[in-house]
């Protein structure tokens, strides 16, 4: 009778010992997580003197208080600006950065080089060394208190992050199908259209990711740009719950951020074949 030896690694480990450990770095990675989720079923005393993620009473009371915070208005309402603003954001930085992308990609013009350079740079800048000049341009134009100071930006490539990430993917792919359809009489856009952007694809869908997580949880643009209550995403309306009273109901708000993170997980498990594929692969092989 032939005695069968264990499976080993390549490291000489064998395959259970990995998956234990990577196991026990999964529960330590997602404890906080999974803390935070059953906090929110457990009663404001309760979280101060717990640190087991089980409560002992589950209780839907934050969620249902939480949801109504101190204000006239629900969490629906912050909810809905928040996608106000995403949605739109998502919409012009995909159609400006494609096509900036495309140009740097695909089309040689005077300066090319050196633009491209001072976009990469720009990558180097923080973000607060902006927000001075930038609140002053848009206080001239008096869109303070309104969403286009988030959105419009965007409009014109000023992610330049994802122009940069776009550019690498176009540079992986081979330009023989876009020969061909030159050679058909197709001109630069429907070649950008029928050609490119398919090709695109998982490029694009992690730009939606990467832009509707960072959206949905900036706190410092709407703080600079918004006065009216009725117009804060969720990101503030989270804060002004913690600053609204004395006493913060802490078993509401960590319900309701609960909440908050469930479009983010949602959007990222919906794309995330397409989205570690893009943010991975520098383009497709020939």
């Amino acid at each position: 009778m032939e005695i069968q030896e264990p499976a080993v690694g390549s490291d000489g480990k064998t395959p259970w010992l990995r998956y234990l450990m990577l196991g026990a770095t999964a529960i330590v990675m997602l404890y906080p997580l999974l803390w935070l989720v059953g906090a929110s079923f457990k009663s404001n005393s309760e979280i101060f003197t717990s640190a087991g993620f089980w409560p002992s009473k589950f209780s839907l009371d934050a969620y249902a208080k939480g949801w109504k915070t101190s204000t006239e208005y629900t969490f629906a309402t912050y909810f809905l600006n928040s996608f106000l603003i995403t949605i739109p954001r998502i919409i012009v930085t995909v159609i400006s950065c494609v096509l900036v992308a495309y140009a740097f990609a695909r089309f040689e013009f005077w300066g090319k080089k050196i633009l491209f350079s001072i976009m990469v740079g720009t990558m180097m800048l923080p973000l607060i060394v902006l927000r001075l000049p930038q609140y002053l341009v848009f206080r001239e134009l008096c869109w303070l208190d309104s969403y286009l100071p988030l959105i419009v930006p965007s409009a014109f490539a000023t992610d330049t992050f994802f122009v940069f990430m776009l550019v690498q993917f176009l540079r992986g792919i081979p330009r023989d199908m876009e020969e061909a359809a030159l050679i058909d009489g197709c001109n630069a856009l429907q070649l950008l259209w029928h050609i490119i952007v398919p090709l695109l694809k998982p490029a694009i869908i992690s730009v939606v990711v990467f832009q509707f997580i960072w959206t949905m949880n900036d706190f410092m643009g709407p703080l600079i740009y918004l006065a009216s209550v009725e117009k804060y995403p969720v990101s503030l309306a989270l804060k002004m719950s913690i600053g609204a009273t004395e006493e913060v109901e802490w078993a509401n708000v960590i319900a309701i951020s609960v909440v908050a993170l469930i479009p983010s997980v949602a959007v990222f498990f919906a794309a995330q074949k397409h989205f570690i594929e893009g943010a991975t692969s520098s383009g497709v092989k020939g």
